[in-house]
């Protein structure tokens, strides 16, 4: 019998993209300061994150493997957050407007005193040129306010981009299946 499963997040679409693999698993609340470190690149963010919150659930919880990750937006080499309600996404999307964004997310499962699993994924987004009217249409339709970029792809936000480039669809919703599969099946879970 595996160890129990634990994700380090109480964000629904995590949760959403792990039940995909059939596994059973509960959700933990990571208690981890999410405040970028001076001059941290966005990519160092996401990974040490993501490696923070499995490590603060792990110790709660030494049974068990724990899956963290963490996502950051990259505009121009800078993280951009979630914006936080209507006016930071009708920011965030028209700075963003016919620009690339890249999309870094941080995946760790890690067991108490053990080796910390991890992977990288980047994935690209090519916005298309927006105006003012489509941005505003969109975010009062969906309102994105929780979401890193403001939009969300699996639903109307598919309609912003002129391209997606990754290697995992599932990455830019919050959690690259295609990795956390194969670091699950590292650390001992049968998976096809």
């Amino acid at each position: 019998m595996p160890a129990p499963l634990l994700l380090a997040s109480t964000s629904v679409y995590r949760r959403e993209l792990l039940t995909r693999l059939g596994l059973p698993f509960d959700v933990a609340r990571p208690d981890t300061d999410e405040t970028p470190q001076p001059g941290e690149a966005p990519a160092a963010l996401a990974q040490r994150l993501a490696v923070a919150k499995a490590a603060a659930v792990a110790a709660q919880h030494p049974q068990a493997w724990v899956i963290g990750s963490d996502q950051v937006a990259e505009l121009d080499g800078r993280p951009i957050g979630k914006p936080g309600g209507r006016d930071g996404a009708l920011a965030q999307l028209a700075a963003m407007s016919g620009r690339e964004v890249r999309f870094v997310t941080g995946l760790c499962v890690s067991r108490h005193e053990q080796a910390p699993l991890t992977a990288l994924d980047i994935t690209a987004v090519r916005f298309r040129r927006l105006s003012g009217a489509e941005i505003e249409r969109y975010v009062d339709a969906e309102q994105p306010y929780d979401c890193a970029g403001s939009f969300k792809s699996e639903g109307l936000g598919i309609a912003l981009f002129d391209a997606i480039e990754s290697s995992d669809p599932t990455a830019l919703i919050g959690l690259p299946l295609i990795a956390t599969a194969r670091l699950l099946r590292e650390a001992g879970y049968s998976l096809p």
